[in-house]
């Protein structure tokens, strides 16, 4: 009789995650996707009430969860607090800032502001996660959520494409890195996803249509496109992946 080889799972039970960006749009969702496979989630952003209405809605889904209020920018702090309540098995790194305009009009402090946060705070973030994972001598998923401008360019964006390029270099070197203790390190890279932020960006016409003639399935995203994704990435279903960049865009970039 043949033997058929098993799918891998795609639960998350028994794993703790850290969800950084979790208070709004695609954070919110991925912290959902993430506590929806099994995981505990500890949900993190600046902004106190709207993570203790998220972890409301996630208990009350039956789901365990809390939350820390957490800066990535400060990076002292931040390094501390994955100190004091990880290990976690799981993270997925959603905090960001854009300030987009022509790049002959950056100035330093926008500049500064965005590659603190995009850049060096996600590096730090990802490092101390590891850390502690390898302290535990345990395995473990770091999944920072990156852009399609991580591979391509994009007009008014030249600080955000700076930023994101950089993340995919440091996420391909630490996976060599944290390799040989089981930990994978990968991106998730959407397009453009429906949420609060990009409503401007999609109330202007002109704008909307350039977005939806480079997306070649003729929409834009939904924080639901991404669910999946991070889940598939945070679990065993994706266990001999680490280093990439997962592209969620639509065929944005097929061309």
């Amino acid at each position: 009789m043949i033997q058929l080889p098993h799918t891998p799972s795609f639960e998350l039970k028994g794993k703790h995650a850290l969800i950084t960006g979790a208070s709004s749009g695609i954070g919110l969702a991925l912290a959902a996707a993430i506590a929806q496979a099994g995981a505990k989630v500890t949900v993190a952003a600046r902004r106190e009430d709207q993570l203790k209405a998220l972890v409301a809605a996630l208990v009350a889904e039956g789901h365990a969860a809390d939350y820390l209020i957490m800066d990535i920018a400060n990076v002292e702090q931040t390094t501390s607090q994955v100190e004091r309540h990880g290990p976690f098995d799981v993270l997925v790194n959603s905090a960001g800032l854009a300030i987009h305009g022509p790049a002959v009009d950056t100035q330093p402090a926008d500049f500064d502001a965005v590659m603190n946060l995009n850049l060096k705070g996600a590096y730090f973030l990802t490092q101390a996660v590891a850390k502690g994972l390898i302290a535990a001598g345990k395995p473990g998923s770091l999944i920072n959520v990156s852009s399609q401008m991580a591979v391509v360019g994009g007009i008014e964006r030249a600080v955000y494409c700076a930023t994101k390029h950089a993340v995919e270099g440091f996420t391909k070197a630490m996976a060599i890195e944290f390799g040989p203790h089981g930990i994978r390190v990968n991106t998730l890279c959407p397009t453009f996803v429906r949420t609060a932020l990009t409503a401007p960006t999609f109330a202007n016409p002109e704008k909307l249509a350039w977005i939806e003639d480079k997306i070649k399935l003729g929409r834009v995203g939904e924080v639901e496109d991404l669910m999946g994704a991070v889940v598939y990435l945070a679990s065993e279903a994706s266990a001999m992946v680490t280093g990439i960049g997962h592209l969620v865009d639509g065929g944005w970039t097929a061309d």
